[in-house]
């Protein structure tokens, strides 16, 4: 270091200046150099602005308030560019920055005034306003606003007084007045939510809080009532879609995590109960459909949809007394089941009681005319009643309609060894007996015969020969060579 009567000082003395000029050019060419950067910046932002790419728009106007961090025009066009992508909390710092730098900006005030406004921040917002008017008395924007607010204190009033009273339809009215000028307050929007649940209106509540999930960052406990609504309305995958949004925000969640293993399991169960239920796993399905029941046994939605599980598969798999206690117990939870009033037809017809499966199938149409299901077992009951009263191939050899072959056959043995006409001496019971074994063998040919026992399922008798007449069917197979007897009337029977 030199000081001033120091050799070395003397020597410095005649540079110093041109050290000072040379910063000076290279400060000067950097400045230049920023500025030309900036203004770059600028242009490219206003040209994508203008092509409508906000992102690219954005970003270019980033650079350029770093770079010149005290241009308040640059903040003005950046916050510009926020309102018109819906970043209104981004915009608004920028707007202040603005009035910090030139506090008489009336444009930006303005702005800042009418997002104060919409975020429900009403006596700030009539602040800046009335700021505005000081300086422009005729500016009409300001003026309609200032003129607004008396009228949504007045709303915010009512609707305080309307919910003390728990006049919610009333209180959603003035709300959605309050709504249409501060849409972006997410505590009208909760509220307004809170009246359409007391309405009953929860597709409305439910958009209304979605609503705020934007308006207010990390909004877990939006999501989650999201997801009870979708829950309690028996949309259970809906509800696990919004509990998992909940958990990325916070994974630990003291009431999102719990309730999500809560939903995600009730889904698979469900999911599984269903496609047992399609495959025809009936015992599986009984079983998965209870295990639902210890998931959830309050929301309406699920019990009945276990319930209804529970009556069909115990149906199906030949379950009477219990599918009827089932299918029953859909009903008193919705007397409008049409699938347990056909679920309790099936038995009926199943323990060959006609008629009233024909009442269950009747009541099933006059919920809905059209269901195919009831309209087709409605056809079917009524050609088992008609077949009844003729001849029933189930009660000759006093079988159940879902009886297996091999109880089939072990009962038709039975009868023949019984009604064998050869056992028998007098003319008389002699022609009795060759007439029940006649219908004990037509039994059997229709019943061990499957295609010949689903006709007679559907209440078509495949012996008859009216029926089967035009229908290429088999007829009555002692009218196609079948006679148990032979030609000589008599035969020997043989059993194994």
């Amino acid at each position: 270091m030199f000081w001033p009567g120091q050799g070395g000082y003397n020597a410095l003395e005649p540079t110093l200046p041109f050290l000072i000029v040379s910063i000076y050019l290279q400060m000067q060419g950097i400045l230049a150099n920023t500025q030309k950067d900036i203004d770059s910046h600028l242009e490219m932002g206003k040209k994508f602005l203008a092509a409508g790419q906000l992102a690219d728009a954005l970003s270019h106007y980033h650079a350029a308030v770093d770079l010149d961090p005290d241009n308040y025009l640059t903040y003005f066009k950046r916050a510009t560019v926020f309102l018109a992508i819906g970043k209104s909390k981004s915009a608004l710092p920028d707007l202040e920055r603005v009035l910090e730098i030139k506090p008489d900006f009336s444009a930006a005030r303005l702005q800042k005034a009418n997002i104060l406004l919409k975020q429900g921040h009403i006596d700030r917002a009539e602040h800046e306003y009335k700021t505005v008017l000081a300086k422009d008395s005729e500016n009409a924007e300001a003026s309609r606003h200032i003129a607004e607010i008396p009228i949504l204190n007045s709303l915010l009033e009512s609707v305080k007084l309307f919910m003390e009273r728990r006049d919610f339809a009333a209180a959603e009215q003035e709300l959605s007045k309050l709504i249409e000028s501060c849409p972006w307050d997410a505590n009208l929007r909760e509220s307004r939510a809170d009246c359409y649940i007391e309405l009953h209106e929860y597709f409305k509540a439910i958009n209304d809080i979605k609503s705020t999930t934007k308006l207010v960052g990390d909004n877990t406990g939006a999501f989650y009532r999201i997801s009870d609504l979708h829950y309690q309305l028996g949309e259970a995958e809906d509800s696990l879609r919004e509990i998992r949004e909940c958990l990325k925000l916070d994974p630990d969640h003291k009431m999102c995590f719990p309730f999500y293993k809560k939903v995600k399991k009730l889904v698979k169960q469900m999911e599984q109960a269903r496609q047992m239920r399609n495959e025809g796993e009936w015992d599986d399905c009984v079983t998965k459909a209870k295990s639902m029941l210890k998931t959830e046994s309050h929301v309406h939605s699920y019990v009945h949809t276990a319930k209804s599980h529970i009556c069909h598969c115990q149906a199906q798999a030949g379950y009477k007394a219990e599918a009827v206690k089932s299918c029953n117990e859909v009903l008193t939870l919705d007397s409008h089941s049409v699938d347990a009033l056909c679920d309790l037809a099936d038995l009926y017809i199943l323990d060959q009681d006609y008629e009233t499966a024909i009442e269950y199938f009747q009541k099933a149409l006059g919920i809905s005319e059209g269901h195919h299901r009831a309209k087709e077992g409605m056809e079917k009951a009524q050609k088992l009643l008609k077949q009844s009263k003729k001849r029933d191939y189930y009660k000759i050899l006093g079988v159940s309609r879902n009886a297996p072959k091999k109880d089939i056959l072990k009962a038709y043995r039975k009868l023949a060894m019984v009604w064998h006409p050869d056992k028998f001496e007098l003319e008389e019971e002699k022609k009795e007996a060759e007439k029940k074994f006649m219908d004990i063998a037509a039994a059997k040919e229709v019943l061990t015969d499957p295609e010949a026992r689903q006709k007679f399922d559907n209440g078509e008798d495949p012996l008859d020969p009216e029926q089967q007449q035009g229908q290429g069917g088999h007829g009555h197979p002692f009218f196609h060579g079948f006679n148990p007897f032979g030609s000589g009337g008599s035969f020997k029977f043989h059993f194994n």
